[in-house]
C-alpha cells in the first residue's frame, strides 16, 4: 500500500466517525433549543473544517482541529471556499464555538484548548473580516491581502 492509499484509507475512517459526530453535534445543538435550520447549517459548516481542512494535507481527528481555527479562518478557508466573505467567517467562528463547547461537554477536549480557540477567534476575528474584505478587493495587491 503505498503512503497515499495510506492516508486515503485513513481519511475514509474519520470520515465515518465524523459523520457520527455531526449527527451528534446537530442534535445536540437542538437540544440546546436551536431550530432544525441553524443545527443544519452549524453542522454544514463543521462538516467542512473536519472532513475537508483537517484532512487537507493530513489526517487529523477534530480533537485536534481545536488548534487549528487561526490557520483555518485566517487563511484556508479564504482561499479554498468559493463562499467565503464577512459573513461565512463569522457564521464559521460561531460554529467552531459551538462544536468545541459540544467536544468539551462530551470529555473530548479540555476546557483549556477551548478557551484558548475563543480567546484567538475574539482576537483575530476583526483581521480575518478585513482579510477577506482584501481578498476580494481587485484594488489590493495579492502580496497585501495577507498582511499579519
Amino acid at each position: 500500500m503505498t503512503e497515499y492509499e495510506k492516508y486515503e484509507a485513513e481519511c475514509a475512517s474519520i470520515r465515518k466517525e465524523n459523520m457520527e459526530l455531526l449527527d451528534s453535534f446537530a442534535l445536540w445543538l437542538e437540544g440546546k433549543g436551536l431550530s432544525k435550520s441553524t443545527a443544519k447549517k452549524h453542522r454544514y459548516n463543521m462538516d467542512f473544517y473536519i472532513n475537508e481542512f483537517l484532512l487537507y494535507e493530513s489526517p487529523i481527528r477534530p480533537l485536534g482541529g481545536v488548534y487549528g481555527v487561526g490557520r483555518f479562518l485566517g487563511y484556508w478557508f479564504i482561499r479554498k471556499a468559493m463562499w467565503a466573505s464577512e459573513t461565512s467567517i463569522r457564521s464559521n467562528a460561531a460554529s467552531l464555538k459551538k462544536f468545541y463547547d459540544f467536544m468539551l461537554e462530551r470529555g473530548e477536549v479540555d476546557q483549556e484548548a477551548v478557551n484558548g480557540m475563543k480567546a484567538t477567534i475574539k482576537e483575530d476575528l476583526p483581521e480575518w473580516v478585513a482579510r477577506v474584505r482584501r481578498y476580494y478587493d481587485p484594488s489590493i495587491e495579492p502580496e497585501d491581502v495577507w498582511q499579519w
